[in-house]
C-alpha cells in the first residue's frame, strides 16, 4: 500500500487514472461573455426571478416565516449543535448490538469479523423509515469503514491478518434494524425478527436487461444472474410499495490485482477500476476481488439494490435496468400517468444526471416487480437558455445493446453528449410541486480537466464556476408537470460560497450570507411541509476559502422565498448525511458519518474513546413536530 491510500476516493481514482489537462471552451464563449455574466443571465432568463426568490412556478404558498427554529452559528466543537428548544440524542453507533448474542464494542481491539457480523455497520449514509405491523423499521446504508479507525489497534493502522480484512468487509453493506422509543429515548429493539445485516457476502439476484449477459458471468456464476454482496452504498431511495433502494457508489476501490502491472480494460478504467485498491485488501481473502482472476466481477457492482425490510428472508435484487455507475441516491416519483420515474446522480467529477421511466404503471396492490425491469434510461442535457432535455439511452441512439447500456451506462451517456456535471449527488422531489432538486457538491476539475471518459467539462449552464470549490443546487421543472416528458426548465436554487472571503462568484448567490454560508451540498430531502433540508460533506478546515464555515452541517431552505437557515452542526471531521422521520414526524433521524476521519474527534462518547459513526434523533423539547 502507498501513500495514495490516504487520499479521498475521487483523488485516489485520479491518481491511478489521471485525467487529461485542458478543456475546449468554444461553446462556453457562445453561452456567456463571462462566468459572472452567465450568472447574471441565468437569473433573469425564461421569466425566472433572481436567485433566492421564487424562481420556478410552484403550487406552494409563501406564508411568511416557515421556519420553526432560530438559526444556529457555525461551530468547530466536537459535538452536535441544534437550535434552542431542540435536543439531539444517540440512537445507535457503529458496532452496537442488534441481537442478544452480540458482543459489545471493544475500544481496544475494535472487534473481530465475528462480532462485526452481529452488530450495526459502519459509516451510516442514506436511510429510510418503514412502518410495518406497528413497528418502526430503519434501513441504513453502511457505506464504508475508516481503515485507520477499524484497524486502529494495529500500530500502522493497516490490516494484519485475514480476520482484520473480513472485519472491514463486514462493516460494509446495509443494516435493517427495528427501533422504538422506550419513553426516554430511541434505540435498537434487540432480537427483533426484522433485524438484519446485509453485507458484501450476502447472496443477491441480478435482474433486468443485463442479467445473464456474458459480461456478468463468472466461473462462480456462469448464469450471470446471481452475485454476492453490496458495498459502498451511498444515498438511498424508497419505492411507493415500501421497499428500500440501496445505491452502490464507489464500488471500484475494492478491486485489485495480484499482478500490479495488470492492465484492466478501457471499460473498467471508465469506472476507476485498476490493479490497486484503497487498502482494504479484499482480494487477499476473496479472489473475486482480484480483477486479473475475475475480470467480470466489477461489472456486477455499481447498481441500485432493492431490499424488502419487511421480509428478513428476502433476496436483495440488483436492478440493472437503472444503470451502472457511481450511484448517489434514487428518488422515486409516481408520474401523473402512473409510470414510475426514478432520478439518479452519478457522483464523480464531470459525470451525469440520469432518469429512468418505467414502461408499466404503478397501482397499489399490483405486481411491481417489472417496474424496475422494463423501462428507459435517460441522461440530462442542460442548455444555457434555462431549458433542458432528457436524452434517451436506447440501442438506436447509442449503437449499444440494451444490456450494454445497463452495464456501461457512462459510455452510453457520453455517446449522447449529456452535460458533464459537478458531481451530482442526492436528488429530491418537492412534495408540494413538481420541482426536482439535485446537489452538485463541487468539482475542482471544472474547466480544467476532462472526466474519466475524456468528455469536456466546460464552464457554463448549471456548472457556472471554474475549479468549483463550493458547489450548488440545481432544480428543474418538467414540461407540463410531466416527469416523463423529454423537456424541462431549470435554474440554480443556490450557489454556495463564502461572502466573507470573496467578492466574485465564489461569494455565492444572494441567499448566501455570513450567517448561513456552507460548502459542498450533498444530502437533500424534503419534509412534509415542503422545506428543503441540505446536508454537507465538504471542507471543515474553517480557514482560507472556508473560513467561518466550521464543521459540516445541515440547513433548511424555503423553495418559495429562497431563505436558507443553518439548523444543525456536526462534530469534528464528520459528514452529515442521511435523513428520515418517525411516523408521527416528531423525531428527525440524522446520520453522522466518519467523525475523526483525520484523528481529531472522540464523538459520540467523548474522553479518549474511539470515534464512531452514529445516527442521532433530533426532537423538540416541547414534543412538537420536526418537519
Amino acid at each position: 500500500m502507498t501513500k495514495e491510500h490516504d487520499l479521498s476516493f475521487d483523488d485516489f481514482d485520479e491518481a491511478v487514472n489521471p485525467r487529461p489537462e485542458g478543456c475546449d471552451f468554444d461553446d462556453v464563449v457562445e453561452e456567456a461573455l463571462s462566468r459572472r455574466g452567465f450568472l447574471g443571465g441565468v437569473l433573469a432568463m425564461g421569466g425566472f426571478a433572481a436567485l433566492g426568490g421564487a424562481v420556478l412556478p410552484t403550487r406552494a404558498k409563501a406564508a411568511g416565516n416557515r421556519f420553526a427554529f432560530d438559526a444556529v452559528a457555525a461551530s468547530t466543537e466536537d459535538g452536535i449543535v441544534v437550535p434552542k428548544g431542540y435536543k439531539a440524542e444517540i440512537v445507535m453507533r457503529w458496532a452496537d448490538a442488534m441481537w442478544s448474542d452480540s458482543v459489545a464494542f471493544d475500544q481496544d481491539t475494535r472487534g473481530t469479523a465475528e462480532t462485526q457480523a452481529r452488530t450495526f455497520g459502519d459509516n451510516t449514509d442514506g436511510m429510510e423509515i418503514f412502518l410495518h405491523e406497528g413497528r418502526t423499521l430503519m434501513t441504513v446504508n453502511n457505506e464504508y469503514t475508516n481503515r485507520k479507525i477499524i484497524w486502529g489497534n494495529r500500530e500502522d493502522g493497516k490490516f494484519a491478518n485475514a480476520d482484520d480484512v473480513e472485519k472491514g468487509m463486514l462493516a460494509h453493506g446495509v443494516s435493517v434494524v427495528e427501533v422504538a422509543h422506550d419513553g426516554t429515548g430511541w434505540g435498537i429493539v434487540i432480537d427483533s425478527p426484522f433485524n438484519r445485516r446485509i453485507t458484501p457476502q450476502t447472496e443477491m439476484a441480478l435482474t433486468g436487461p443485463a442479467a445473464g449477459h456474458d459480461l456478468l458471468k463468472t466461473a462462480a456464476d456462469p448464469s450471470g444472474t446471481k452475485t454476492f454482496g453490496t458495498w459502498n452504498n451511498c444515498g438511498s431511495g424508497k419505492t411507493p410499495w415500501g421497499t428500500y433502494l440501496a445505491c452502490e457508489e464507489n464500488f471500484n476501490g475494492y478491486f485489485s490485482a495480484a499482478d500490479e502491472n495488470h492492465e484492466v480494460t478501457a471499460e473498467l478504467k471508465r469506472y476507476g477500476v485498476s490493479a490497486s485498491d484503497w487498502g482494504y485488501g479484499w482480494a487477499t481473502i476473496d479472489e473475486r476481488f482480484d480483477v486479473s482472476k475475475t475480470p467480470n466481477e466489477p461489472n456486477r457492482a455499481g447498481y441500485v439494490v432493492e431490499i424488502d425490510p419487511r421480509d428478513p428472508n428476502s433476496t436483495p435484487k440488483k436492478r440493472t435496468a437503472l444503470g451502472r455507475f457511481k450511484h448517489e441516491n434514487a428518488e422515486c416519483v409516481v408520474n401523473n400517468d402512473g409510470r414510475l420515474v426514478i432520478y439518479m446522480g452519478d457522483d464523480e467529477r464531470g459525470e451525469f444526471l440520469y432518469r429512468y421511466v418505467s414502461n408499466g404503471t404503478y397501482a397499489a396492490g399490483v405486481d411491481t416487480d417489472e417496474l424496475m425491469e422494463n423501462g428507459t434510461l435517460y441522461a440530462a442535457k442542460f442548455d444555457a437558455s434555462g431549458k433542458g432535455t432528457w436524452l434517451a439511452l436506447t440501442p438506436d441512439n447509442t449503437g449499444m445493446t440494451q444490456a450494454e447500456i445497463c452495464i456501461h451506462t457512462r459510455i452510453a451517456a457520453s455517446k449522447m453528449g449529456a452535460t458533464t456535471m459537478d458531481r451530482p449527488e442526492w436528488v429530491t422531489a418537492n412534495p408540494n410541486s413538481d420541482e426536482v432538486y439535485c446537489a452538485l457538491t463541487n468539482n475542482k476539475n471544472r474547466g480544467k480537466k476532462t472526466n474519466a471518459g475524456g468528455d469536456e467539462t466546460p464552464v457554463g449552464g448549471p456548472n457556472p464556476r471554474e475549479a468549483n470549490k463550493y458547489g450548488q443546487i440545481v432544480r428543474w421543472k418538467p414540461v407540463d408537470g410531466d416527469h416523463a416528458a423529454d423537456g424541462f426548465d431549470w435554474d440554480l436554487y443556490v450557489l454556495a460560497g463564502n461572502p466573507t472571503v470573496h467578492q466574485d462568484d465564489r461569494a455565492g448567490s444572494d441567499n448566501v450570507n455570513k450567517g448561513n454560508m456552507f460548502n459542498s451540498p450533498d444530502g437533500l430531502a424534503f419534509d412534509s411541509n415542503g422545506l428543503l433540508w441540505i446536508q454537507t460533506d465538504g471542507k471543515y478546515s474553517n480557514a482560507d476559502d472556508f473560513a467561518g464555515q466550521g464543521n459540516n452541517q445541515m440547513l433548511a431552505g424555503d423553495p418559495v422565498t429562497g431563505e436558507i437557515r443553518r439548523f444543525l452542526v456536526g462534530p469534528n471531521e464528520a459528514e452529515v448525511t442521511g435523513l428520515c422521520w418517525s411516523g408521527d414526524r416528531r423525531t428527525m433521524f440524522v446520520g453522522i458519518q466518519h467523525p475523526g476521519e483525520k484523528g481529531d474527534s472522540h464523538w459520540p462518547d467523548g474522553g479518549n474513546t474511539v470515534p464512531r459513526s452514529a445516527i442521532i434523533a433530533v426532537t423538540r423539547e416541547d414534543g412538537g413536530l420536526v418537519g
